[in-house]
């Protein structure tokens, strides 16, 4: 039997980016769209790599794969993977950290400038039928605002030069990353409740773990100030979003925009979606051709090293390369 790859699930055109790296090796690529335990194991029990966008890989359905030498993961966050189960079965999982800086730090900032300018409102305001200047009378100069950012990694350091080329100071809290780290870009180190009382705007970039689940929660958001605005281009868990609504309800916050939820799409009676002052996108922030190109064909290339017997280029539980 030859070497198999499988794509449990995916939100893209086409699979001719992983078909270009694949096919010339020989190896048989095989995709569905799985949205249970059973449909992943019954597509995947035989394959020797998984490549994965939004399915779950659980202790089950990892517990099923044999053969499996590598789960390639579409994207950075890797919530999705029982990690601990891939980990007890010497499979190696990886992430692409390096794709869709760029479009998620943008998207991150334009969401923050919509919110800021109340581009959305004005918009629908219009529309309405309302043309009316006093309307929008809070709107605040950027220069001179802070800008608060929950985890300091790749995206959010370059979200922070571009908010700095705006005029804006920037804070940061990441018990990953030293002071003199942030000191060299213009970023000042700060506690988590520091950030949140001084911020004019807080936008999440850490990953989603048991630890960081809720992590701005109705806590969170009372030590915000009532004109500041909330960003969310991360991971929906993330956020407290009873705690958002309700906050945004009573007015004790200026305004959010979130990328991504709890469940997407959010029930229809979800109280986010009649919470004033939010703007919501369907986890597109990391989207341009460019930026999908990329991730498609750096996951497939880490099938294709699992084929050639190379090491991975971005493991996750490095712990298993050391068996």
């Amino acid at each position: 039997m030859g070497f198999i790859a499988v794509v449990t699930d995916s939100v893209f055109p086409s699979l001719e980016p992983e078909h270009r790296v694949l096919d010339p090796l020989g190896i048989e690529l095989r995709a569905g769209q799985c949205r249970s335990e059973e449909e992943v194991i019954a597509l995947a029990g035989d394959a020797n790599a998984i490549l994965n966008c939004y399915a779950r890989m659980t202790t089950r359905v990892i517990g099923e794969l044999k053969h499996c030498k590598v789960i390639a993961r579409y994207g950075i966050g890797v919530d999705n993977v029982d990690l601990a189960a891939a980990t007890r079965a010497g499979i190696v999982v990886t992430n692409v950290p390096d794709y869709c800086v760029d479009e998620v730090s943008d998207h991150a900032l334009a969401l923050f400038l919509a919110l800021a300018r109340r581009v959305v409102a004005a918009d629908r305001a219009v529309k309405g039928g309302a043309w009316d200047v006093v309307a929008h009378k809070g709107i605040q100069r950027l220069r001179g605002r802070t800008l608060g950012l929950l985890g300091f990694g790749k995206i959010a350091r370059a979200l922070a030069a571009k908010a700095q080329a705006l005029g804006m100071n920037v804070l940061a809290t990441d018990p990953f990353v030293d002071v003199e780290t942030m000191a060299r870009l213009r970023v000042r180190a700060a506690d988590l409740d520091t950030l949140l009382a001084e911020s004019d705007a807080v936008s999440v970039h850490v990953p989603l773990s048991p630890e960081t689940r809720g992590i701005v929660g109705a806590r969170a958001l009372a030590r915000m100030k009532p004109t500041a605005f909330l960003i969310n281009t991360s991971r929906g868990g993330l956020v407290d979003e009873q705690a958002l609504a309700a906050a945004l309800t009573a007015g004790r916050l200026a305004g959010a925009a979130l990328d991504v939820a709890e469940e997407e799409p959010p029930p229809a009676d979800h109280p986010l979606r009649t919470a004033p002052n939010l703007i919501l996108t369907p986890h597109l922030a990391f989207y341009s051709r460019e930026a999908v190109v990329e991730l498609q064909t750096k996951v497939a290339e880490e099938a294709a090293r699992a084929f050639r017997g190379e090491p991975p280029r971005s493991p996750v539980n490095r712990e298993v390369l050391a068996r």
